[in-house]
């Protein structure tokens, strides 16, 4: 029996070193999507709080309906949608770049109200500073106020890339070939789920941790008085 174990255990150890190259493949395409869903989100987010935070309500309304519509929809709606009706009107994305797209596009929503509450954050006497000195709105939000926002909302963008990254497996109803699906098809394949699936658990285990640590790493060393400014 004792043999008998030994051997089998050997064996998982050959198939898992064996399956790795492969895993390692879908790693890279989660580690892009994420990469790209990031700065979707982080760019959009940043756009749709700036918006929502302009004080001509024909600008602000619109931009926090959207907010709330995005936020108020499942992610596999929207992936659906891009990926199914867009091509109907001629727009044919790649599946992937459909995926980080609608990745993006939902977490845009969520990093557009940590933007809202940093930008809160900055003393009104900024603002005011700014206009006296006859600096545009446009001006104002990019060199003054976004500059000292960003240091204090690390930590709530590092969890939404996280959150992004733990997400991706999503992608997998649009044949993406991720970490995920990857080990899915080595299962369906070998019959063998059990290792494939705990590599890939093992993988997200450390990614997860690298990028939580990555982030306190950069919240400690950001000036808390905000970046430079120019």
């Amino acid at each position: 029996m004792l043999l008998g174990i030994e051997w089998d255990t050997a064996n998982n150890w050959v198939f898992a070193w064996s399956i790795l190259p492969i895993l390692l493949k879908g790693l890279a395409v989660t580690l892009q999507a994420t990469a790209l869903g990031f700065v979707v989100a982080a760019v959009l987010g940043l756009v749709l709080a700036g918006l929502k935070s302009s004080r001509s309500r024909i600008v602000s309304w619109p931009a926090r309906f959207l907010t709330e519509f995005i936020r108020d929809t499942p992610l596999l709606v929207q992936l659906f949608f891009l990926y199914h009706v867009l091509p109907e009107y001629g727009i044919v994305l790649p599946a992937f770049l459909t995926g980080a797209l609608a990745l993006g596009i939902q977490y845009s929503a969520y990093t557009s109200e940590v933007y809202r509450a940093g930008i809160e954050s900055i003393a009104r006497g900024q603002t005011e500073a700014a206009h006296a000195l006859d600096l545009s709105a446009l001006r104002t939000f990019s060199v003054i106020i976004v500059p000292q926002a960003i240091p204090r909302i690390i930590p709530a963008l590092g969890n939404y890339l996280v959150s992004i990254m733990k997400d991706v497996p999503v992608l997998s109803v649009v044949s993406v070939l991720e970490m995920l699906n990857v080990a899915k098809i080595i299962g369906d394949r070998s019959f063998n789920y059990l290792i494939p699936l705990s590599m890939v658990g093992g993988l997200y285990l450390l990614l997860t941790l690298l990028a939580a640590a990555g982030v306190r790493r950069l919240d400690t060393r950001l000036p808390k008085q905000g970046l430079p400014l120019r």
